[in-house]
């Protein structure tokens, strides 16, 4: 059969994955070899608390994959996925050819720390003007700036009634 690009964003146990990752790895890894699958890029992407908890567990890992596979083994993979006590969740999503090698190519880079992204983070603006670590400074400013607003608007009202005074004398 033909081989296919795919990405695969797992939710591993985090507790399982901390006390022997290179154990944990290697589970994911003989899950590839018995589907012969071709992984082509891996890394431990975030560990953090979870949106909501998943079969008790409120932490997970999440780990990014890439590889080539036929298209037939992907039935095979989610059942060895369900069947596997680290893996709590995972997502297939199949890319071209272009995206796939411009995806992995960057997650080869980041994990050999070339362009690192937490120096490009620490810079990184964000959208309302401050940056990922000032924790929403940004927001707060504006409110300070809204509210400001609001203290003009009560100004110009102030001088509202003072125009409407002189015109009643």
């Amino acid at each position: 059969m033909a081989q296919r690009n795919y990405e695969c964003m797992f939710v591993l146990n985090s507790g399982k994955y901390a006390s022997d990752p290179a154990g944990a790895e290697n589970v994911l890894m003989e899950m590839f070899a018995r589907l012969e699958a071709d992984v082509v890029a891996k890394s431990p992407w975030q560990d953090g608390r979870l949106a909501y908890p998943i079969d008790g567990h409120r932490k997970g890992l999440h780990f990014l994959a890439y590889f080539r596979m036929d298209g037939s083994q992907v039935k095979e993979m989610s059942r060895l996925c369900k069947l596997n006590d680290l893996v709590l969740r995972h997502m297939v999503i199949e890319h071209s050819e272009t995206l796939f090698d411009a995806m992995s190519q960057a997650l080869l880079q980041h994990g050999k720390g070339e362009g690192s992204s937490e120096a490009a983070k620490d810079g990184e603006t964000a959208k309302d003007g401050g940056t990922a670590k000032d924790g929403g400074a940004a927001k707060d400013d504006e409110a300070a700036k809204g509210g400001g607003a609001a203290k003009e608007t009560g100004a110009d009202t102030e001088s509202s009634k003072k125009e409407t005074a002189d015109t009643d004398s």
